[in-house]
């Protein structure tokens, strides 16, 4: 049976989104991964440039709200930002809670070098994180 994993940010459109991407990568058929946010920024598409230079398309993603899936019973939550962790919903699920609070690349200043920089790091912490994460809990 498929585990379901909610990776939680604040806006759902950066790291949570990266996440999902990886986590799909690295579980292929042994999760079903979804990504939510408590409010909803829309796909950034720093974001988006970013996984494809590694090979991985979110593009069709969306930005989605936490609320669309209280009906879900989700075996993981991973929040990926300190302020989704804070305010996280209740679930009532025997969900285990995972956190790691990742730098928000949308809040990167400096020339577009820099800023494309700050993206690819946090895309590679995200990546290790995201592999590890499926090596311990879904192999």
């Amino acid at each position: 049976m498929k585990k379901k994993i909610l990776v939680l940010c604040t806006g759902n459109s950066c790291r949570s989104q990266m996440a999902e991407g990886y986590l799909h990568y690295f579980a292929q058929e042994r999760a079903e991964i979804y990504s939510a946010g408590i409010e909803t920024h829309g796909l950034n598409p720093k974001a988006v440039a970013t996984m494809k230079e590694d090979g991985i398309d979110i593009s069709g993603h969306t930005s989605n709200h936490i609320d669309e899936y209280r009906n879900l019973n989700f075996d993981f939550v991973i929040t990926v930002c300190d302020h989704a962790k804070e305010s996280c919903p209740y679930f009532p699920s025997n969900a285990e809670i995972f956190h790691h609070n990742f730098p928000d690349p949308a809040k990167a200043v400096g020339t577009g070098d820099e800023i494309a920089l700050a993206f690819r790091n946090v895309r590679e912490e995200i990546k290790k994180y995201s592999e590890h994460f499926v090596k311990e809990n879904l192999l």
